[in-house]
């Protein structure tokens, strides 16, 4: 027990005790000018609760600098503990209650900001069901969440909040996803249609059949970017610190110079006051939070809150091939029919044969007879023996779909006229054991891949593009034509892929966006590593930023998110900053008195912070290619 309350103790003062200083040093400063004008009670007495303020804000303030000094990091809250040491030994006790005001009050309004940023995440919590409507043969049953298991038969009644991602079996609605995709539309739902987690539905009962458990949805792993995001919270003040290594020795010489110039000491504080760096300690980390916040909403989920500075340096840019910059599934793109047959009619059978198939390539058949607007014709006798292809009957005719290689040992009439193989996927029809034609498949390029590509290096700086691919020499140029890039690596091993992606690491910062297993070595080599889609849990764990729609518009989007991060987080610490040179110019010259300059940097804090907050708002517009 006493473990479990002092381990409470010390979490609520992590999460409030910037809060009970800023209120201690707010009322001591308050009380102190009560009974300094209003109520006079002597010198010692309006100065006392100032001394608790210094001694119970200002010690453990100052101690966490001096930590930080003594780890040799000195970042630029460092100023704000000398501006507190000086005051006091100066007897300036005001001043040094303001300055702890100021940088304690500072890490509060951060805490709140990154909480009012968050407020998407956080309803997404609260949006979460707590039990799920199984259907148990004719009844329902009431479960919790994590006893969901792959395919469970859930009910969704009107307007009740999808516990689990899953497929449509059963009812036609509609569903709201715009809380989770950011898309404002209500989304038709028929038996076939995916449905994900969180997902709010419409006025009429649905059963879906779940695909994986709660635990794993697409809910549930935006959920985690919450807690993604504090584990890496000491990393977001890099662009900080980068910016504190330049004005904090620019404060110190400006104050020693006003110190040294007029000879007297009150100069050299009143310069510090006013130079204490909150908008660099506050505004960037609120900006990053922010970010954070608004990715979710659109379905990227940023593990890694550092990539948002180092998006925007990556001048190489490298892809994997299946499923990244194509669509993971083949697509009918030649009909070669023998003399003789029309191309339409043997369609017309095959695809009456294919809809009865599971197998990849129907898919693509079936879709090629819609596109053509072919009528489907009723189908018998349907066999499918594992790796005998696939036959059936249409209008007394038989139709076979197989392979080149299982007919090297049959006597097929016309197997001579058959074309030479051009790679990638094909199948061969036999109609009543007669050669038809032959059907040759390729994965379909994006729709947006050509635009995507073209638009990097004048949009984004990527003066390089790459693909990396497992995949045949033949498949993977074949795409890249399609698509735009010239430089192709085909046929490599996750182990050639990781020596690649270094090498060209190595020559300048490097963007790789994935979706197979076999990325997941690669995107940890990459200086940013985005997982495309959600075909494997090993690929996100291993990406900095995980895209849960597979679509490279999502990609431009995290492109625009974090350069507008980046623009605005130094929009706030530039400009902050230079506001405080501003004021510690007047302060060098004895315009501004100690408390006057704590008071103007109060001032430039909160437009700071204010202004770092609009990251977290949706843009009008978040990509630029069509």
């Amino acid at each position: 027990m006493p473990t479990t309350s002092s381990s409470s103790i010390v979490k609520i003062w992590n999460d409030r005790g910037n809060l009970i200083i800023a209120f201690v040093a707010t009322l001591a400063i308050a009380t102190h000018l009560v009974l300094r004008f209003m109520v006079p009670a002597g010198e010692t007495a309006s100065l006392l609760p100032l001394w608790i303020a210094l001694l119970f804000g200002g010690i453990p303030l100052v101690f966490g600098l001096l930590m930080k000094v003594v780890s040799f990091e000195f970042g630029s809250d460092l100023l704000a503990g000398i501006s507190i040491i000086t005051a006091v030994l100066l007897g300036e006790y005001l001043a040094g209650t303001i300055v702890v005001l100021m940088l304690s009050g500072g890490e509060a309004l951060e805490q709140y900001a990154v909480r009012s940023a968050s407020s998407v995440l956080r309803a997404l919590a609260k949006r979460l069901p707590s039990v799920a409507h199984r259907k148990e043969g004719d009844s329902i049953v009431d479960i919790p969440l994590d006893r969901i298991v792959p395919g469970d038969l859930v009910v969704l009644f009107p307007h009740d909040i999808c516990p689990a991602d899953g497929v449509v079996v059963e009812g036609h609605g509609v569903m709201d996803e715009s809380f989770l995709t950011g898309e404002p539309f209500m989304m038709m739902k028929t038996p076939g249609s995916e449905v994900i987690s969180g997902a709010i539905n419409g006025e009429t009962a649905v059963t879906v059949r779940t695909t994986r458990p709660a635990a794993d949805s697409r809910y549930a792993k935006i959920m985690k970017v919450m807690q993604s995001a504090e584990q890496n919270r000491p990393h977001m003040r890099r662009l900080g610190d980068q910016l504190g290594a330049f004005y904090t020795p620019v404060a110190l010489f400006i104050a020693f110079v006003a110190w040294g110039v007029s000879g007297e000491a009150y100069r050299f504080l009143a310069v510090l006051v006013v130079a204490t760096p909150c908008p660099l300690l506050i505004a960037i980390p609120v900006a990053i939070i922010s970010a954070i916040s608004l990715s979710a909403r659109r379905g990227i989920i940023i593990k890694n809150p550092a990539v948002l500075e180092q998006i925007s340096t990556c001048r190489t840019a490298i892809f994997d091939k299946t499923g990244t910059l194509t669509y993971g599934r083949p697509k009918l793109i030649d009909q070669i029919v023998a003399p003789g047959r029309e191309a339409h009619e043997v369609l017309a059978l095959v695809a009456s044969v294919e809809r009865y198939s599971k197998h990849p390539l129907a898919t693509a058949i079936h879709q090629a007879a819609e596109d053509s607007h072919v009528i489907l014709k009723t189908a018998s006798s349907i066999s499918e023996p594992p790796g005998a292809g696939l036959q059936g009957e249409v209008e007394g005719r038989v139709v076979e779909v197989t392979g080149r290689k299982r007919l090297t040992q049959r006597q097929v009439p016309g197997y001579e006229r058959i074309p030479a193989s051009g790679g990638g996927l094909e199948c061969v029809i036999l109609i009543d054991g007669e050669y038809a034609a032959l059907y040759r498949f390729r994965d379909a390029p994006r729709a947006e891949g050509v635009s995507f590509i073209r638009h990097l290096k004048p949009s984004h700086n990527i003066e390089r593009e790459m693909i990396i691919s497992g995949d045949r020499e033949s498949e993977v140029r074949y795409l890249a034509d399609q698509v735009g890039i010239k430089e192709v690596y085909a046929s490599k091993s996750p182990e050639e892929k990781v020596e690649l992606v270094r090498s060209a690491t190595a020559n300048a910062k490097t963007l790789y966006v994935g979706d197979g297993i076999n990325d997941a070595p690669a995107l940890l080599s990459a200086t940013v590593g985005i997982a495309i889609g959600q075909n494997s849990d090993i690929t996100s764990e291993a990406a900095d930023v995980v895209i849960m729609d597979s679509s490279l518009e999502k990609v431009d989007e995290f492109l625009h998110i974090s350069e507008r991060m980046r623009r605005i987080a130094l929009e706030s610490a530039i400009g902050g900053m230079a506001l405080s040179v501003v004021g510690m110019g007047l302060a060098s010259v004895g315009l501004l008195a100690p408390v006057a300059g704590a008071i103007t940097q109060e001032v430039i804090d909160v437009f700071a912070v204010l202004n770092a907050v609009r990251t977290a708002r949706t843009p009008r517009q978040l990509t630029d290619f069509k």
